[in-house]
């Protein structure tokens, strides 16, 4: 792979805010951890080099990359004929933002992915409300950034991301992943979340909920009821509201779950 970046003239440095994954061993651990098989269409972000679409191809699966640098997606295509020609017919490229992406070639059944940590909770985000057919999601991210996806209520790193991530589906941490599997070893420890989507919560509007989520959190510090007096209407409607949903007034975003947050949404649309 590090003759394929020399070739393109490619030399990761810190503003790329990401890091090849070189090591086989390591890649071979993600398609296993997502449970991939060739009955699945894997939407992979940010191939890059190539090393995990090659080893998501390995099970049989087909494989849509999307690659923002135009560099690396005329070269995925060339990089796949020369190690899995066999597999050519499975691997569809697009050269594109994936926080722009509203349509695939196929329809992604897993999200596989290692993710730049400046990106991976908005990709993540996005990808999962464009395309419902994505059932389970694998993507390897920067440590932090995996410990806030996993969060639970009232802990220290419980907030945005660990609300809204528990829209979609089930959120567990997968494991550790070492500084030495990439190239340029990175400054920051890495680790593995898994996401098993489910049906989506009844009788809310996600993004009435979203709102809410980001109000309470705008300000993680302040009661909920001046925290979430922006878009409720006021404080004393906000604490209307909260009593109504059996949420008490006084509390912090912190320590509410999505079912919390759902309940609010519920309330405040039925008027309270």
């Amino acid at each position: 792979m590090r003759r394929i970046a020399a070739e393109l003239d490619i030399q990761p440095t810190k503003k790329w805010g990401q890091n090849f994954v070189i090591d086989p061993n390591t890649v071979k651990r993600i398609v296993r951890a997502a449970g991939v098989n060739d009955g699945d269409v894997v939407l992979e972000v940010g191939p890059g080099l190539g090393s995990l679409t090659l080893a998501l191809l390995e099970t049989g699966a087909e494989v849509v990359a999307v690659e923002i640098d135009p560099r690396l997606a005329d070269r995925l295509p060339v990089t796949t004929r020369e190690f899995a020609p066999d597999a050519v017919t499975r691997l569809d490229v697009v050269q594109a933002d994936a926080l722009q992406v509203t349509s695939l070639p196929r329809d992604p059944t897993a999200l596989v992915a290692n993710l730049p940590y400046n990106v991976a909770v908005p990709v993540v985000l996005h990808l999962l409300s464009e395309f419902p057919s994505i059932e389970r999601v694998l993507v390897m991210v920067q440590k932090e950034v995996a410990d806030r996806l996993c969060a639970e209520p009232g802990s220290r790193t419980y907030g945005v991301p660990s609300v809204k991530a528990r829209w979609f589906g089930e959120v567990r941490y997968a494991g550790d992943v070492g500084r030495s599997v990439f190239w340029p070893a990175p400054n920051v420890d890495s680790g593995l979340v898994a996401l098993v989507r489910r049906p989506a919560p009844q009788g809310a509007d996600r993004a009435e909920v979203f709102a809410l989520v980001d109000a309470a959190f705008s300000q993680r510090r302040k009661q909920l009821k001046s925290a979430l007096a922006g878009v409720l209407g006021g404080s004393e409607r906000a604490a209307a509201v909260l009593r109504a949903a059996d949420v008490e007034p006084s509390a912090r975003g912190e320590q509410l779950e999505l079912a919390d947050f759902v309940a609010i949404a519920r309330a405040a649309t039925e008027g309270a």
